[in-house]
């Protein structure tokens, strides 16, 4: 299944790069403008599942344009990001379009859980499976297939595999692991990480021929 594609329309180069790259390792597609230029046309031949604008854009306002979107039938889930903090901004942004409106600063976390709940509500199959090259994670069931055979893990062990999955290309470190993975690295050790990790290679590729997890020496681990 496609991962979830996200337009988002902001200004501030900066800011729009930050925010591709963090909806990226959080496991979403992005297509990024500065400006609100070609966004209807892309929005009419591609499937996009949400978008964030930003409310301060150059040549139109932006819940203006999603107003004028709305109005030709195009509703596509929004999120306004924007300094426009007043209580009658706010509404403003509802009444034009809206599902979520977040004032900035504001923090990134924050905003990929708010994504998800639309997502989950407006588009609920979005989020049902993590793929990664022949790897499928059914979310629903919390079954593992490898080429379509069922592999059969630990909850810990899908757990590291959907951390890795949703982090891929970037090497995470064991500290990272057993924050996000064991939740708690207080009582665990640098070794739990890389026993449980070799235990999940020998499951995912028992020939190690696919080499789907890679070992960065003193650093973590990676999946590409």
């Amino acid at each position: 299944m496609d991962k979830p594609t996200i337009v988002i329309i902001e200004d501030e180069e900066d800011l729009l790069e930050l925010l591709e790259y963090n909806l990226q390792k959080a496991g979403f597609e992005t297509v990024g403008f500065l400006s609100t230029k070609n966004v209807e046309k892309l929005l009419e031949e591609e499937k996009i599942d949400l978008m964030i604008v930003d409310r301060n854009l150059p040549h139109i306002e932006g819940s203006e344009f999603v107003r004028g979107l709305r109005e030709s039938g195009i509703n596509i889930p929004t999120i306004f990001t924007t300094a426009k903090d007043k209580e009658e901004d706010i509404e403003e942004g509802f009444e034009r379009g809206a599902d979520d409106y977040l004032t900035k600063p504001y923090n990134m976390k924050e905003l990929i859980l708010r994504i998800r709940a639309i997502l989950k509500r407006t588009n609920p199959t979005s989020l049902d499976k993590v793929e990664f090259k022949d790897i499928v994670l059914d979310m629903k069931s919390r079954k593992v297939y490898v080429t379509k055979e069922e592999i059969d893990l630990t909850k810990l062990e899908f757990d590291l595999l959907k951390t890795l999955i949703e982090n891929k290309n970037n090497v995470l470190n064991r500290d990272f692991l057993l924050t996000h993975v064991w939740k708690d690295e207080t009582y665990f050790q640098d070794k739990t990480v890389n026993v449980a990790v070799n235990r999940l290679k020998k499951k995912i590729d028992p020939t190690g021929e696919k080499g789907y997890i890679k070992s960065v020496w003193g650093v973590g681990y990676t999946i590409q």
